[in-house]
């Protein structure tokens, strides 16, 4: 067999096992709230002085799919067979054919490429198009930074708590109904699927505000939350973990949009640190749930207090 037709079995053969491959892939089952820490880790490492990334190998068993919209990165099916004949083994087994086809050419190319950088996470929003902090203070004297930095903090605790009970309600006065709606959607293609996502460990390391915006006589902070936990998920009938592991921690960067009606002034009461019930006057804590533990009323927090709207996956890393 000449080298010309030796290259052109090898593509072929390659190309089959590829397109064999791509009809098994099996849709990724994700695990922390909105589905962003993968199986595989993508993005920028933390600050390069933090060393999130201390050298380990990242994941390349599985790829991050953001679909189509660079922005809002929800929808799409979250399944996975979790079985033996998964992509990798077909590309592995193809590529060592095809070593052992070129009779080991491939393995004393000294020039053959590196791997190259993780895939990218979700576009930051541009800091150019943000207003700086100390500007919003002149608009809200009242402004504490602190105890929002707090309550967002404890907000996204709860989240996992909720996306591992699949019953995001307790959640609802914390977010628009368009952000709701969009994440309950979501979380009931888990419930459909017989699946369940499950967060231990989790820590929030830092939350920080990159600056604001105003659009539509709504104010807009953008917040930058870094976080560690470990997450995956698990096949509710065989209570076998499908996607993502129990011991290993991923650290993980997302960009938060909270959002309030413009022209509020922080006033002296926390109101979504404490909330009272509108039907019974109960207090009721953001550390334990936005829903009437006496008459079993849901709250709902108007949108003069912030609101968490968008949510985009900047950057994993698994260690």
């Amino acid at each position: 067999m000449n080298k010309n037709h030796r290259w052109k079995y090898i593509l072929l053969f390659l190309v089959l096992v590829t397109i064999f491959a791509v009809g098994l892939k099996p849709t990724r089952a994700k695990a922390d709230f909105g589905d962003f820490s993968g199986d595989s880790d993508f993005g920028d490492s933390w600050d390069s002085g933090d060393s999130w990334d201390s050298g380990d190998s990242w994941d390349s068993g599985d790829s991050w799919d953001f679909g189509s919209n660079d922005n809002s990165y929800y929808g799409g099916s979250s399944s996975s067979s979790g079985g033996p004949l998964d992509v990798m083994s077909f590309l592995i087994a193809g590529v060592i054919i095809a070593v052992v086809l070129l009779g080991g050419s491939l393995g004393k190319n000294k020039n053959r490429p590196q791997r190259g950088p993780r895939p990218a996470g979700a576009m930051r929003t541009s800091q150019s198009g943000l207003q700086p902090m100390h500007e919003f203070k002149k608009l809200d004297p009242g402004f504490n930074e602190s105890a929002l930095r707090e309550r967002l903090s404890n907000l996204y605790v709860q989240m996992q708590e909720a996306w591992h009970e699949k019953n995001i309600e307790s959640l609802k006065p914390y977010f628009t109904d368009a952000f709701y709606n969009q994440s309950d959607h979501q979380l009931d293609m888990k419930r459909k699927q017989g699946q369940t996502p499950c967060t231990e460990r989790v820590a929030v390391m830092e939350v920080t505000f990159r600056g604001f915006y105003q659009a539509n006589d709504m104010d807009h902070l953008v917040v930058t939350v870094r976080s560690r936990l470990v997450a995956y998920t698990l096949d509710d009938a065989t209570g076998n973990v499908i996607s993502g592991d129990r011991q290993r921690e991923k650290f993980m960067e997302y960009e938060w949009d909270i959002v309030r009606k413009s022209g509020v002034i922080t006033g002296k009461t926390d109101k979504m640190q404490s909330l009272s019930c509108p039907h019974c006057g109960a207090p009721v804590n953001i550390n334990q749930t936005a829903k009437c533990p006496y008459c079993g009323s849901v709250i709902t927090v108007d949108n003069e207090d912030w609101a968490l709207n968008n949510i985009k996956g900047i950057s994993q890393v698994t260690r």
